[in-house]
């Protein structure tokens, strides 16, 4: 018994690895893997009802539309993807009779687009194309099923994916847009909600809707590996659709296999186990803590690009030019809800590549006299890179155009939302909780996007003064006076008295959010109108935004595609949120604006297009719909180790270009994270005070007991 304590420290000891914090199994270390993060959990991975920042990290890795974006190029440059090029439109008058490509867009009636899929393309193994027994009631995940199998990806399987846009029971976000373009989709939309069997399947979530005999006029088989769609008069941004999950391949066995009884219940659904063709799969599910890509190991292979930027040689992104893609074998995902353990796991190695929160901003990022921005020396230490951009992204407080107080064409209702719009600082939002990164929006459309003007051109003239020095916020006293001139002096009522209270809906929850609601309080009562605030879950958001049961919201917008379209489309009558089911949550309707988008929407970039789109800045910003917020800089670090970065936000499905160098991780981590045995040998030193004397008093216990 003399020996326990030596013993309880070699075991203890036993346990000394090289990083005894270390998140990951001991199984991982050294392996091909990339280590990231999310913040929120995706709500939908189904192609046709996704549609938010956080799923499309994980949808555009999985699903193969027919086109995608080169990697490097900028501006951005449509590439085939699945397809073996990029189709070119065939414009038809309405008697069906092939126009010229240089053709008005008055006299196109029909824009058609054939796509040639490439043969030999694959699905991942998945157990819809394999039998399966009879009994399924013991299977809970998608890995319980015992058979895989594959087949061969056919044109058929784009068309079964676009008909699902119309799905009564799926509610795409889309169909609303794609029904004004997509000759027949409306239709199908309408009929499937009649029919019988579609009763059925919206009545049960497990009964199969079987859409390959559908009748859809606008997507046609032509063969085996071509389909065709005919979309109604000229959209030339309806390739950039092309580059979208939305317009991903579904096979119809997977939609079948899926809608099997029982399946929902157990989530066992395509909006929680995506398939596809694409370079990973998601082989762990589990969005409140982690979830995993594995590489495909049926994809067809793709090279890395050999062109691109000047200066991506010099970055180092041309260093992989035609080798096989992907080189990642799995990305690993943890859901991490606080920024704090985040970051730290960041400078830790743990995780490859972060964001950089306000609370950490000083830590990483130096600004110069000329606001020149660069790593700190500790963040240059770790070999830590920094990449900067201008986000092709707009965030904004809405109004509610349906509400009887904020919205309508009136204008009193119009010089509310002026003074609202102005006393709401946007230059002191972005200073305050975005460290500077962050540029005042003038209009809904971002910088590095046709439309954007810099300069006085540029400004809002209803927010904004132009001086020697730029751009000038309008003075609170302005503020004061709209909001008098709307019927509200002094923030009461003219005839009544009563005082100005207005809601905002939100979803901001979590650390920060009571600060930047306590700021937004402030702003409020600038020119004394009371803000209730009412936070919500995302869900409840979402069904409040499209029922129009708000009156104030927080939305924001990443750019679909390099169009000023897709930015102004968020503004357009017809795709009104309440009454049409589409993006304009605003539910903004102005016939002017609108019938100058319709022109806009179906020119070349140009300055008669540029001239169209000044005229609707105009509009929008004398209207008020939204109040403009601002446009993100992105700031993102990466470790030494992931290779081939290049930041986009158009392009979504970039896992398969970059490169770990694992070795140098590990060696890293293992470094920065020594074990610390100090605390050990003193937990060893208590317990040998501790377990001493009694081995004492039991020796001599045994010592008395023999002399006696």
């Amino acid at each position: 018994m003399h020996r326990l304590p030596t013993l309880l420290l070699l075991t203890l000891l036993m346990g000394c690895g090289t990083a005894w914090n270390d998140p990951y199994p001991a199984a991982e270390r050294g392996r091909n893997i990339l280590y990231s993060a999310f913040t929120d959990r995706p709500k939908h991975l189904d192609p046709v009802q996704s549609y938010s920042a956080d799923e499309i990290t994980f949808t555009a890795q999985i699903y193969e539309p027919p086109l995608q974006y080169h990697y490097l190029r900028r501006p951005y440059e449509l590439i085939p993807a699945t397809a073996t090029a990029v189709p070119r439109p065939r414009y038809l008058d309405a008697a069906g009779k092939t126009l010229p490509q240089s053709a008005a867009a008055a006299r196109i009636a029909f824009t058609e687009y054939v796509i040639d899929i490439k043969p030999g393309i694959r699905y991942q193994p998945h157990p819809a194309f394999a039998e399966q027994p009879a009994d399924l009631s013991g299977f809970h995940t998608l890995a319980d099923f015992p058979n895989r199998g594959t087949r061969e990806l056919i044109a058929a399987d784009y068309v079964y994916g676009i008909k699902r846009l119309a799905h009564p029971r799926l509610h795409s976000p889309i169909l609303g847009l794609m029904g004004e373009y997509i000759v027949g989709l409306n239709a199908l939309a309408e009929s499937l909600k009649k029919s019988a069997l579609a009763s059925v399947a919206n009545a049960r979530r497990d009964n199969w809707l079987d859409l390959r005999d559908a009748p859809l006029a606008g997507v046609e088989v032509l063969d085996r590996y071509t389909y065709r769609i005919r979309i109604k008069g000229k959209y030339p941004q309806f390739l950039y659709w092309l580059t979208m999950p939305f317009f991903a391949p579904m096979p119809w066995e997977a939609d079948r296999f899926h809608s099997q009884p029982g399946m929902a219940e157990k989530n066992l659904t395509l909006d929680w186990y995506p398939i596809g063709t694409g370079p990973y799969m998601l082989t762990e599910n589990n969005p409140n803590a982690r979830m995993v890509l594995e590489k495909n190991p049926n994809f067809r292979g793709e090279t890395y690009p050999c062109d691109g930027e000047a200066a991506d040689r010099q970055d180092g992104l041309l260093e992989d030019c035609g080798k096989s893609l992907p080189f990642i074998d799995k990305v690993v995902f943890t859901r991490e809800k606080e920024q704090i353990p985040y970051w730290n796991k960041f400078l830790q190695g743990y995780y490859d590549a972060s964001g950089i929160s306000s609370d950490s901003f000083d830590q990483a990022i130096q600004v110069g006299a000329g606001g020149d921005v660069s790593l700190t020396a500790e963040m240059r230490e770790q070999g830590i890179r920094l990449t900067t951009a201008v986000a092709t992204t707009s965030f904004y407080m809405g109004f509610n155009m349906l509400d009887p107080l904020v919205g309508g064409n009136a204008e009193a209702a119009r010089k509310l939302r002026q003074a609202i719009a102005l006393a709401i600082d946007q230059e002191e939002f972005i200073s305050i909780f975005q460290n500077g990164r962050g540029v005042p929006a003038q209009g809904p459309i971002p910088p590095g996007i046709f439309g954007y003007r810099v300069g006085r051109e540029g400004v809002n003239p209803v927010m904004y003064d132009w001086t020697a020095e730029g751009s000038r916020r309008k003075s609170i006293a302005l503020a004061r006076q709209l909001l008098a001139e709307a019927g509200w002096p002094d923030g009461r009522h003219a005839s009544t008295g009563e005082p100005l209270v207005v809601h905002l809906d939100t979803t901001a929850t979590g650390v920060g959010a009571k600060t930047r609601i306590d700021w937004l309080n402030k702003q409020f009562q600038k020119i004394n109108v009371q803000l209730v605030v009412r936070s919500t879950d995302y869900n409840r958001f979402q069904e409040k935004v499209r029922k129009g049961a708000v009156q104030l919201f927080y939305l924001g917008w990443n750019a679909d595609y390099p169009d000023p379209e897709n930015f102004l489309f968020l503004l357009y009558g017809p795709q009104g949120k309440v009454r049409h089911n589409g993006e304009n949550a605003a539910n903004y309707a102005n016939p002017e604006y609108d019938r100058l988008f319709e022109q806009m929407r179906a020119m070349e970039n140009s300055p008669e297009r540029q001239a169209l789109i000044n005229r609707m800045m105009v509009i929008l910003q004398e209207d008020t719909p939204w109040v403009w917020g601002f446009h993100p800089k992105d700031y993102s670090l990466h470790h030494a180790w992931l290779l081939n970065r290049k930041p986009s936000k158009v392009g979504n499905n970039t896992m398969k270009y970059q490169r770990v160098d694992a070795p140098l991780r590990q060696t890293l981590r293992d470094r920065w994270n020594p074990p610390i045995i100090w605390p050990l040998g003193l937990l060893a030193a208590l317990l040998v005070l501790v377990v001493l004397p009694a081995i004492l008093s039991h020796r001599r216990r045994e010592a008395t007991t023999a002399q006696r």
